[in-house]
């Protein structure tokens, strides 16, 4: 089996911020446990829907993170022999479970919404506005903490996801107290509530089709296959490359397996000097980093480019 050896170079690097990802979340995970509490205390005793949903919501992170969290310790698990990829798929089903529950929670605020926006209740200002400052302030701290990897890394971008929605709801929450508290507009609260749960499954979708296209072994969409073809071909003396399949095992690693037909017989040393031109060549132009190339002379095998097994 043929590597290269391009993913080595970046290792110490990613220890590092594993680390601080996984620090950054406890963090985050301690400090949503507490407005939860708070959240849940302050909408009972002013009978808020707004200030229930955003500690529904503040739950929902608290279970994301704690999720996020485990993915991100279990990603730098060692393979074993039954295990040869490790976990480190295990950031990815995190983001798919993590933006699935945001769609869901969604679905809920857009069902309480409405059956508010029908009937319409007198609520505690001074409470829903108190706590919704310490909403924006925590969730605030949260997602700042988790901004950078959010960028680079999809379970990070659904926990960030989860807190940054969270941090907006306050927000929400504050000027539909505020405003209550002012004018009596009790449909504000409802309605801001509406508008939360819109943009969550706006981003919940994006972030479920990501990761059901790397759980599903999709080629990336960046990827051309009939390109790469193309170009394998053009270096010595290849006749075809054939049964090509390549996948994204997790955010960091893209892995391309092919067989190549060879117009010659030609001896390993010499394959081992185009294989390593190859790795070069799909790493440069594609970002491949693991390859896996079967070589072959005149074997009797489907010579189409992509084979259902």
């Amino acid at each position: 089996m043929a590597h290269t050896h391009h993913h080595h170079d970046h290792h110490s690097h990613n220890h590092h911020s594993h680390d601080l990802k996984g620090k950054n979340l406890l963090i985050s995970i301690v400090l949503n446990v507490v407005i939860t509490l708070a959240q849940v205390v302050g909408g009972i005793i002013s009978g808020s829907l707004a200030l229930l949903s955003d500690a529904v919501h503040n739950l929902s992170d608290v279970v994301s993170l704690i999720i996020s969290y485990a993915a991100n310790s279990l990603s730098r698990k060692q393979a074993s022999t039954n295990r040869t990829f490790g976990y480190k798929r295990a950031e990815i089903i995190a983001a798919f479970v993590n933006s699935a529950t945001l769609i869901i929670v969604a679905i809920f605020l857009i069902k309480e919404a409405i059956e508010r926006f029908l009937n319409p209740q007198g609520v505690g200002t001074g409470i829903v506005i108190a706590l919704s400052i310490l909403g924006i302030l925590v969730n605030g701290f949260s997602v700042l903490l988790l901004k950078s990897d959010s960028e680079r890394n999809m379970n990070m971008r659904s926990a960030y996801l989860h807190l940054f929605t969270d941090m907006m709801a306050s927000v929400a929450v504050l000027v539909g107290g505020i405003l209550m508290y002012f004018f009596g507009w009790y449909w504000i609260d409802p309605l801001l509530t509406l508008i939360i749960a819109l943009y969550l499954i706006y981003m919940g979708y994006q972030l479920l089709k990501s990761s059901t296209r790397v759980l599903m072994l999709f080629t990336p969409e960046s990827i051309e296959v009939q390109q790469i073809v193309k170009a394998i071909c053009a270096l010595g003396p290849i006749e075809n490359v054939h049964h090509v399949h390549i996948w994204q095992l997790n955010e960091d690693e893209l892995h391309m397996e092919a067989h190549i037909d060879f117009k010659k017989d030609i001896a390993l040393s010499e394959f081992d000097k185009i294989l390593v031109d190859i790795e070069k060549l799909v790493y440069k132009e594609f970002g491949i980093n693991h390859v896996n190339i079967q070589p072959e002379f005149e074997k009797c095998d489907s010579k189409n480019i992509i084979v259902q097994d």
